[in-house]
């Protein structure tokens, strides 16, 4: 009773001092964190809720085996105190191994914010290959910004897993194996690094980074100057996983091109062999463009049945269709992303967390 206690007297004061709704996580204390999720879960049920700030102290948030924390209201933003410093980790048992199972974090609300955060995903992957599904961010929700938000485990490491999503990303970072940015719905990367772990423990196979579902929504996966940093497997940008994927790689930068496998997509899709997969003005670590005239694909099942062939280099008019106006509409996460990081820095100064 205490404890609820003094959460209150928290967010009171922010509320009186400040005009913004805040919760203020004690540093280092998993159980603090949990308290401030469920409370601003269950304060901001309604899609119009005003936004909630919870504030987050550099610390090691250590959940254990707990799973699937979910943050299930709306209009949330969960700030840490640095990307580096403020890391919140699982480590599921190997029982447990799951995409739909072991998240981290299971976002369920609409236009939730995270910033300057770590998620860690501690699943002994190696141990129970040949799958290793440990799920960072389990997003259900739709209008989801992530800005400075580091992801690290190995596969199916962030799963957008609502049909109609719409979510957005800025300079994060995402760390895996295979398929480890994987899902449905429309979600954009922008300026994020791609982080590609080594596939197996004695360092064989190769690491595919993306697998889309895209069903019901029209663009699906669009990274957008983005870099790939590989220093250990070869790798395929991604391959399909079912129904209509759908992704494009715009602008980006290859730290070791020489590991991109020739076909460059993988060729052996998983339930489906058609696809919309793209690239536009691929660079090497100097800036020089190295994207091929042409790249055409034959794509099949991994039983090598359904052939689709496809140009996997995008035109010049089909790029001019990449904006974020086409892709997310009236909604505009840049100006809102501005807006939240804005008053983030402002709270962070009051709480003492710059």
């Amino acid at each position: 009773m205490r404890r609820y206690l003094l959460l209150f007297v928290v967010v009171f004061m922010a509320l009186a001092g400040y005009g913004q709704d805040v919760i203020l996580v004690r540093k280092g204390d998993v159980q603090s964190l949990l308290d401030a999720i469920k409370t601003a879960s269950d304060r901001n049920r309604d899609r119009d809720s005003e936004r909630i700030f919870i504030l987050i102290p550099d610390g090691y948030y250590d959940l254990g085996e707990k799973t699937l924390t979910r943050v299930a209201g709306n209009n949330i933003a969960l700030i840490g105190q640095s990307m580096e410093g403020t890391i919140i980790r699982n480590a599921p048992s190997i029982k447990m191994e799951s995409i739909s199972k072991t998240a981290v974090l299971q976002n369920r609300g609409k236009g939730n914010y995270y910033q300057d955060l770590t998620l860690k995903n501690d699943l002994d992957y190696y141990n129970v290959e040949p799958d290793g599904r440990a799920v960072c961010l389990q997003d259900k929700g739709d209008r989801t910004i992530c800005n400075r938000v580091r992801m690290l485990s190995y596969q199916d490491t962030y799963y957008s897993d609502y049909e109609k999503s719409h979510n957005y990303f800025q300079n994060s970072e995402i760390h895996g194996t295979i398929d480890f940015i994987c899902g449905a719905g429309d979600v954009w990367f922008e300026r994020c690094m791609i982080v590609t772990e080594k596939r197996r423990r004695d360092g064989s196979g190769h690491n595919i980074i993306m697998a889309p579902r895209t069903s019901e929504t029209k663009w699906g996966y669009v990274f957008n100057r983005c870099t790939i940093k590989n220093d250990e497997s070869a790798f395929y940008y991604g391959r399909g996983w079912h129904t209509n994927p759908r992704c494009v790689w715009l602008y980006t930068k290859l730290m070791t091109p020489e590991k991109l496998l020739p076909t460059r997509f993988d060729p052996e899709g998983m339930k489906i062999s058609s696809n919309y997969f793209k690239e536009y003005g691929t660079m090497d670590a100097h800036g020089h463009d190295i994207t091929p005239k042409t790249n055409v694909v034959r794509f099949t099942l991994r039983d090598h049945t359904q052939p689709f062939v496809a140009e996997t280099i995008m035109t010049r008019d089909e790029l001019k269709q990449y904006t974020l106006k086409n892709v997310f509409g009236e909604w505009n996460p840049v100006k809102l992303l501005k807006k939240l990081e804005k008053t983030s820095k402002k709270l962070k100064k009051q709480y003492k967390l710059n």
